[in-house]
């Protein structure tokens, strides 16, 4: 009985698993970098990354799941997000959005708040680290764990995510690629853009995991609720400086805003404005509800200590 279990769970994640890489297949990269079929764009800077990250996540989970049982030590809702997150990044990158993003500015925006507000949250929720451990052999696992205690480890690691570092990070990433040159530089390269994409997916995930997780959850989530309420200000702020300028700052090369009936001033003010109310509002919408839970919690201490003093 035992044994059918364990077969029948990894058959459940294994038909998850080819779920998720039966998607349809993707062809052409940014750049005219590949062949194109379909709008889908594949390369091996988002392709193999996203294929290692899924073989070692549904790896990993199998094997615990084999030995601790299905739902336990990895949650049915926390593999949810996590396939939630990586559809999202899978459709963010080599969708026809990915492709459509290098030619038209609003789906440029687009394809970047699906990583930074839809994938990395998502993926954070997941808490897919240890999992994708449970994928190796014991004693890598056992060297990787070593290797995670070093000092020099635990120190960059501490500093990158605590909740004040880790939003600025994020903050800078948002605002420096919005800098004429730049942005022009991310879609004049293929590497350039890569690194932009990689800066705005690395940078919301330690924001997402500062916020979510750690300290900042230890604390009750209310400095949390200040970052995320900073965060939705000044992507606001950015969002409004595009929606509301009369100027074309970015201008990409090929455009094809006329064939959506947008002039190039006009597709500009639509992602501006895709940041600033779409953005802005999901940072907000996290404040309010982590605002929520710390309310409760701290409402939850009081209970307890009015008890312990027979209030």
């Amino acid at each position: 009985m035992r044994i059918a279990r364990s077969v029948g769970e990894a058959s459940l994640l294994g038909a998850f698993v080819s779920a998720l890489c039966a998607m349809p297949a993707p062809a052409a990269f940014a750049h005219g970098a590949g062949q194109a079929t379909g709008g889908w764009s594949v390369a091996g800077l988002t392709v193999v990354p996203l294929g290692v990250v899924l073989l070692l996540y549904g790896g990993g989970v199998a094997r615990l799941w084999r030995r601790a049982g299905a739902g336990r030590g990895v949650a049915w809702w926390q593999l949810a997000c996590f396939a939630t997150g990586w559809s999202a990044l899978a459709a963010a990158l080599m969708s026809p959005l990915h492709e459509l993003g290098e030619r038209l500015f609003t789906a440029h925006m687009l394809e970047h708040e699906v990583l930074m507000v839809v994938a990395a949250p998502a993926l954070v929720l997941s808490r897919p680290l240890g999992a994708m451990l449970w994928a190796f052999p014991p004693v890598i696992r056992r060297r990787l764990a070593r290797a995670a205690r070093w000092p020099v480890v635990r120190i960059a690691w501490r500093g990158l995510t605590e909740p004040g570092s880790a939003t600025i990070l994020h903050g800078l990433a948002i605002w420096s690629w919005h800098i004429p040159v730049l942005f022009d530089a991310a879609l004049a390269s293929e590497p350039v853009h890569w690194l932009q994409h990689f800066s705005f997916l690395a940078s919301a995930l330690l924001f997402w995991w500062a916020l979510l997780n750690g300290r900042a959850r230890r604390r009750g989530y209310g400095a949390s609720v200040f970052y995320l309420f900073f965060t939705s200000m000044h992507c606001g702020l950015l969002g409004a400086i595009l929606a509301l300028s009369k100027n074309a700052i970015f201008v990409a090369n090929g455009s094809t805003a006329a064939q959506w009936n947008l002039t190039t001033i006009a597709d500009q003010q639509l992602g501006g404005l895709i940041m600033w109310v779409g953005a802005a509002a999901f940072y907000l919408a996290a404040a309010l509800i982590l605002a929520a839970l710390w309310i409760e919690n701290k409402s939850s201490v009081r209970e307890k200590l009015d008890r312990s003093f027979g209030i």
